[in-house]
């Protein structure tokens, strides 16, 4: 896919010029370099200077005894929910790609009603993982990591052993009830997940709905638009070809990704737009943005991001679209859901949203490698074509349900909860037979953000961001 500002190497050159004269960057100082703390604290302070959307608070004479995570901690504004920094700075790009060690399960924490004990749920297995091998499914219960029980003092430090190989304890339902079936081994690898994870269509009263899981926003690998991309256009073709007339997008799992990705997405949906309809609006702090205005290569021309024009939409066809959401739905799933808006109903379905209408950058210091460091500043806050940013607090549901049931039907199924409240929001009538089954857990939900969700739900993806800031260390 085409970037959403074109780049020349003249343009590349120039926006060089104008900000490389405004800032200076630790990489390219000559009497410290190295690795060493007082280093790496310098390039933190220095990059932060100039791109963090909320350089204006940051401390004047910060403490730069501190080690780097707690330095570059100490330097985020009390608005900043989202900026990380990495200590490898590979391991950081791979995040960003979708590449993580992982046996591949998501889950949802509980804590049990009346006890310190804590259970993990498993949401969804990813196709093709080792946890997909091994057997495990939606819906298992799991209690024990490496013969460990959680409790709500230790679940942090017994999860963080998820990305190694692990065991688990895991309980089973069979129709009737839960079943004990002992310990599962499971092995953890270096896994990209397909963000596709399910479509198809439903024929009910009449009416055609599309059903899409997307687990989070990537272009993919391969030349032109990405191959993830491509594989979205040809889901839409099918729904395009099953002549739909109703639409269910799944982003409960979704914790962000690529702004592009997202155009994309938006753009085989969205009502009556073209190439030169604005899907988003961006705002930087004052030092970019001036850098950016004064450039005369770039221009205010560069806060907007457009549709595309894709032969694929299905616009014409639905009358709204349906969102299905949850606490980890974030970043590129709400920039989509505003970005959508504008053209069209959206009718939310699950629970509140995370909030996060910021977006970030991913910051090496490739001068000097053997500084390992990565970190992802948030550096710009996304608002729609009505200049409409009110989702600091997350975008509430248009039908609440905390999709806690205690027996999970398989994603897809028409009786599985949220699916099933949308399929009969849409026909008016009652769908398949999932409240005979309904019973709640039996304790409370923990919000947690394992390392494989934070990676993912910190990765905003812009892509001319990442390259504004190649252009600017001046290795593009």
């Amino acid at each position: 896919m085409k970037a959403f500002i074109p780049y020349t190497w003249r343009m590349c050159a120039m926006l060089i010029a104008v900000i490389i004269l405004m800032t200076a960057f630790s990489s390219c100082k000559d009497d410290e370099a190295g690795s060493g703390k007082s280093y790496v604290n310098d390039w933190i302070y220095d990059n932060m200077e100039f791109w963090y959307y909320w350089n204006t608070q940051l401390p004047s004479s910060p403490n730069k005894n501190l080690e780097p995570p707690d330095f570059f901690e100490s330097l985020l504004s009390s608005q900043d929910r989202f900026s990380w920094i990495q200590d490898d700075f590979e391991e950081l790009l791979k995040s960003l790609q979708g590449i993580t060690k992982e046996a591949g399960y998501e889950y949802k924490l509980y804590q049990k009603q009346g006890t310190n004990d804590v259970f993990m749920q498993v949401m969804y297995v990813k196709a093709g993982s080792p946890a997909a091998s091994a057997g495990l499914l939606r819906g298992d219960i799991l209690e024990k990591v490496n013969g460990v029980q959680m409790t709500i003092d230790n679940y942090r430090s017994v999860l963080a052993q998820l990305s190694e190989n692990h065991t688990v304890s895991y309980r089973r339902h069979n129709g009737d009830e839960f079943v004990d079936l002992g310990t599962l081994s499971l092995t953890t690898v270096e896994f990209s997940e397909n963000p596709h994870f399910l479509h198809t269509v439903y024929e009910i009263d009449g009416k055609k709905i599309g059903y899409y899981i997307y687990n989070f926003f990537a272009n993919g690998p391969g030349a032109g638009k990405g191959q993830f991309n491509t594989e979205m256009d040809q889901i839409f073709s099918d729904f395009q070809a099953a002549g739909i007339t109703e639409l269910i997008i799944d982003l409960r799992f979704n914790s962000g990704g690529s702004e592009t990705a997202t155009i994309n997405l938006a753009s085989l949906v969205a009502k009556d737009v073209t190439g030169t309809t604005v899907f988003a609006k961006r705002k930087y702090n004052s030092q970019v943005e001036n850098a950016i205005i004064n450039e005369p290569g770039l221009g205010p021309d560069f806060f907007l991001s457009k549709f595309e024009s894709l032969s694929q939409n299905i616009g014409s066809q639905i009358s709204n679209v349906y969102v299905l959401t949850s606490s980890r739905t974030a970043s590129a799933s709400e920039l989509l859901i505003n970005g959508l808006r504008p053209f069209m109903e959206v009718k939310l379905i699950g629970t509140t949203t995370t909030g996060k209408n910021y977006g970030s950058i991913t910051i090496t210091d490739d001068q000097n490698r053997s500084n390992k460091w990565g970190m992802q500043p948030i550096v710009v806050k996304s608002f729609n074509s009505l200049d409409q940013s009110d989702y600091d607090n997350g975008f509430e549901p248009d039908i609440f349900d905390q999709d806690n049931d205690l027996v999970l039907f398989p994603l897809g199924d028409v009786d599985e909860r949220l699916l099933n409240i949308a399929l009969e929001d849409i026909t008016g009538g009652t769908v398949g037979g999932r409240k005979a089954m309904a019973e709640k857990i039996d304790g409370r939900s923990i919000r947690f953000i394992s390392p494989v969700q934070k990676r993912a739900m910190f990765t905003e993806g812009h892509d001319e961001l990442r390259r504004l800031e190649r252009v600017v260390r001046g290795v593009e």
